[in-house]
């Protein structure tokens, strides 16, 4: 029916039971009047016809979906005929001398009545008679709560989704056996398999935006037991803001499943670190650099310097940040390596950062290994020449991005990580630039993790390959390892090493089986194989032992502690000899020199 058609339809309608209405009354009543009502009919009759339509304009009852119709809609039928009826009473008032309350209360009833279910017999005929689409997925939503609600009506809007909700399952004992929007709340997020199976359920939405990491988790444990696919409905903030629509759902994604809430960022501290600043980022083409230099523009800074030995990948970043910043401030891709001291001492000299976020390193475990001398010359030799150029210039602030596998390292990257820290704190004794370094464990997602080699390995067929079924990580997202790096420049006095606070450690195989499941697949259809631990590897990493960690932290889940004195002469020699030494002593040498330094903790008092 066209737009035209059904307003006169409408109109037609509500004027006959308009009539309908007040004629009943009068009838019904007419003992009680004179004689000859009829006068006094016809002209309430068409008082009260020419104030509805008045009021049922002003109300939209002749715009609203009624096949849609719910408590909204009843509510303006309700204010519509109230106000109708009483704006006939007022003029049967002013222009008969006279209100017929009875006959007006009594046609008002009949009115709500007759106009009320002439609207919700639509949705009436539409939810009961007309057939379903059977083609659609008959979804199980977790959460009764406002996105619920908000999701399931804006499903039941659209004719394009197909996507059917079934059922509710909501933690909430008050909601249990209710009906919302004809969908039922069937039990709780402990039933999602029994549910599932009893309602032949195809698809799982969780919608419940405010949920903990732990929580979805947990959730998601409950749904990876059934064969149904499962999303999560977008936040409610980005919904009300117009980024996405109710019913733009993501895929459940390994960062979901951490256990544990990101940190979050002390934005007032760190627009007085960066706002209007010069900061430089070494490693900015690699997977932590690009993205503190991501973060970093959201400050908007004065200047931005994007420094790494890889041309394709600056030259990367450098195109991503022009096209989202339109020349907002200055950035300048710079191509260097920082072993070289001559170039990062230029470098440094003409652009004077205030801040230094030095990412810059080599960091696979078992390629270290087997080119240690590349690890010294990378890993603790260019952090020494990037660290002395702050100190000589005068750099507010120096940020070292190392690695929980410079606790106890056993292995050539970790120690050199370990030794570099060595470095930046012997400097920091006597430097007014705030040396600190900022120790997190895997990062999801960037290059070398395990995450892309194994959505490769999916993506083949697999089998997933693992080394060992008690190996153990700590892990974070790329985002929140490059806030912590910007966040502990905030905190820095100097000397510092902060660590992050990254809940319990995540066995590799639950990850990975975690994977398989994400991308689609049974364990059993994938395969996990154990390879055995690759050289240089450890079971556990650790981020600082018990006796390292102040109980208190300095911010919200970030610890600190502090090496004690070391014997710099030992990390000058190695500086000075390394390439001398024969690859396995060299090994041997750096694996020593990081484990002979003992470690002691203080707290920052005033974060």
């Amino acid at each position: 029916m066209s737009y035209h058609k059904r307003i006169i339809f409408l109109v037609g309608l509500d004027s006959l039971i308009v009539l309908f209405s007040i004629f009943i009354g009068y009838f019904i009543l007419q003992p009680m009047y004179a004689s000859n009502p009829y006068p006094t009919l016809l002209f309430s009759s068409l008082s009260l016809l020419v104030c509805h339509h008045a009021f049922a304009f002003r109300y939209k009852l002749y715009h609203k979906a009624w096949e849609y119709a719910s408590v909204g809609e009843l509510i303006a039928i309700v204010k519509a005929i109230t106000f109708s009826v009483a704006a006939t009473g007022v003029i049967q008032l002013i222009f008969m001398g006279a209100m017929y309350k009875r006959v007006l209360v009594l046609t008002w009833m009949l009115h709500i009545l007759l106009i009320g279910g002439s609207r919700f017999s639509w949705r009436i005929i539409r939810d009961r008679f007309i057939k379903p689409n059977n083609s659609k997925k008959r979804t199980l939503i977790v959460g009764a709560g406002s996105a619920g609600t908000m999701l399931v009506r804006q499903l039941m809007k659209s004719n394009d989704s197909d996507i059917d909700p079934i059922a509710f399952v909501d933690d909430d004992l008050t909601k249990q056996k209710l009906e919302i929007y004809g969908v039922p709340v069937k039990g709780k997020t402990d039933e999602i398999v029994k549910i599932v199976e009893n309602y032949n359920i195809k698809h799982i939405i969780i919608a419940i935006p405010s949920l903990s990491k732990s929580e979805i988790q947990a959730i998601y444990q409950q749904c990876s037991k059934t064969n149904a696919k499962t999303q999560i409905m977008p936040m409610i903030e980005d919904i009300v803001t117009g980024k996405v629509s109710v019913n733009s759902f993501r895929e459940v994604e390994v960062e979901d499943l951490l256990g544990r809430d990101p940190v979050q960022l002390d934005t007032d501290s760190l627009k007085k670190k960066i706002t209007e600043k010069t900061i430089l980022v070494t490693g900015a083409g690699g997977s932590i650099g690009s993205e503190i230099c991501r973060q970093v523009c959201k400050f908007h800074p004065k200047k931005i310097i994007l420094l790494g030995h890889g041309e394709n990948s600056i030259y990367q970043i450098d195109m991503e940040l022009r096209q989202a910043y339109q020349q907002s401030f200055e950035i300048v891709p710079i191509i260097a390596d920082v072993q070289d001291k001559t170039r990062i001492l230029e470098v440094v000299d003409f652009h004077r950062p205030e801040v230094i976020y030095h990412a810059a390193a080599h960091k696979h475990v078992p390629l270290m290994e087997y080119n240690p001398k590349e690890a010294v010359k990378n890993n603790v030799i260019g952090t020494k020449n990037v660290a002395e150029a702050a100190d000589i210039f005068g750099v507010e602030t120096f940020v070292l991005v190392s690695s929980d596998k410079a606790v106890n390292p056993t292995n050539v990257m970790g120690s050199t990580k370990r030794i570099a820290e060595m470095v930046i704190q012997n400097l920091a004794k006597e430097s007014n630039t705030k040396f600190v370094a900022v120790r997190f464990g895997n990062v999801l997602g960037s290059r070398g993790s395990v995450i892309p080699l194994f959505k490769k390995q999916i993506q083949a067929g697999g089998p997933v390959t693992v080394t060992d079924p008690e190996m153990t990580r700590y892990f974070m997202t790329i985002p929140e390892a490059s806030r912590l790096v910007m966040q502990a420049g905030a905190l820095a006095r100097g000397g510092e090493i902060f660590v992050l606070d990254m809940g319990e450690p995540v066995k590799i195989v639950d990850l990975a089986e975690n994977l398989i499941r994400l991308s689609g697949y049974t364990v059993d259809e994938i395969g996990i194989k154990f390879s055995g631990i690759r050289p240089g590897e450890k079971l556990f990493e650790e981020l600082l032992s018990e006796k390292e960690v102040h109980p208190k932290p300095v911010y919200p889940k970030i610890f600190i502690g502090k090496s004690v004195e070391v014997e710099y002469d030992k990390v000058d020699n190695l500086v000075s000899n390394h390439m001398m030494f024969d690859q396995h002593y060299l090994k041997d040498y750096v694996v020593s020199l990081a484990n002979n330094r003992e470690m002691e903790v203080y707290g920052v008092v005033n974060s």
